[in-house]
């Protein structure tokens, strides 16, 4: 009567209708029995004192400026195109594999690195192949190992979103910010893109930045870069697969600025430095209140703005401690910070 449950039985037909409900259930699925799981063994990293390296993933940490470099290496040419050499690839399959790689290198900065207020967002490889890998996977999205491989990116990417560090994304010659990879520029606080001479250094989408990979509030992140123009998404999806040079990417908004060799440098210098030096709990705050803009769920309030400001920001000696910014207001002496992020 009132919603609290969705259905109830007698103790007599309590296992035939549990049965019932689980075949129903079964049977709605759109999942298909054509893959029956894949061996997921443990990552084994390099680690070392300043770095964590994987086969596809690298991580530096530069601890006395309170900043990291995340590094994701693209696929190559001879990534697999079909269902069935992505299956036998399994878990050594690149989308799987340097996912599974960067979600463990999130979880190191989250846990082991609180001190690390902003983290560099780098890439290297080639566009082509990473636009190539994603149009397979587009093209058998309803395959039940690339359904979950896309799942799993989807995943990544949301914790990415979650993480309470700064990320600025730096897209350089040699980079492939393209399809899934430029997912990484969108999620970013921040991306600087550099104008090269040679006109070399470019970005791209694909089918993957249409909504495959949602963010957890369920907007794509061009929906979110473009939050209330619409419009402008199925603009720029048009020209999925194409590439786009540094000038043309920061006038359609893709990138936050775009900056020749004389200023990249310094610009980049000096924005690492400026938001290593806030108060890393308005930090926290400010990025999840940015990053997930317009209506909210059930997930965005809980993980998003609502936990970042009750359950953290308002009960830390940054904001209530002796020495917070809220102890301090009016008072002739500066607040001091704990530069752990949560």
């Amino acid at each position: 009567q009132w919603n609290l449950v969705d259905d109830f039985f007698s103790l007599s037909k309590w296992e035939e209708k549990i049965t019932e409900k689980a075949q129903a259930a079964v049977a709605a699925s759109t999942r298909k029995s054509d893959w029956k799981g894949t061996p997921l063994p443990k990552l084994t990293p390099t680690v070392e004192e300043d770095s964590i390296t994987f086969e596809h993933v690298t991580l530096e940490l530069s601890h006395a400026e309170r900043t990291a470099t995340l590094t994701v290496r693209g696929p190559g040419a001879d990534a697999p195109k079909t269902a069935e050499a992505m299956i036998e690839a399994g878990a050594e399959f690149w989308a799987l594999k340097a996912f599974r790689e960067l979600d463990l290198a999130l979880l190191h900065l989250r846990m082991d690195f609180p001190l690390i207020n902003v983290v560099v967002l780098r890439t290297e490889g080639c566009n082509a192949n990473v636009l190539a890998l994603d149009e397979a996977l587009y093209a058998n999205r309803e395959n039940g190992f690339v359904k979950e491989v896309l799942n799993h990116m989807a995943r990544v990417l949301r914790r990415t979103d979650l993480t309470a560090k700064s990320f600025y994304a730096l897209i350089e010659p040699g980079s492939c910010f393209a399809g899934c990879l430029f997912e990484l520029a969108l999620a970013a606080d921040r991306s600087y893109m550099l104008i090269d001479d040679d006109g070399e250094n470019k970005i791209a989408l694909s089918a993957l930045n249409g909504g495959i990979l949602p963010m957890t509030h369920k907007k794509s992140r061009l929906e979110n870069r473009y939050f209330g123009e619409p419009e402008r998404v199925a603009e720029v999806m048009e020209s999925a697969g194409t590439e786009i040079d540094a000038e043309d990417a920061e006038e359609q908004g893709l990138v936050t600025m775009s900056l020749d060799d004389l200023d990249f440098e310094d610009e980049v210098r000096l924005a690492l430095e400026e938001r290593a030096s806030f108060s890393p709990d308005a930090l926290t705050g400010m990025e999840a209140s940015l990053r997930f803009p317009g209506a909210e769920n059930c997930d965005s309030k809980i993980f998003g703005r609502l936990s970042a400001w009750q359950n953290w920001i308002f009960q830390r000696p940054n904001a209530v401690g002796p020495k917070g910014a809220l102890t301090s207001y009016g008072q002739p002496t500066r607040p001091e910070f704990d530069f752990k992020r949560t």
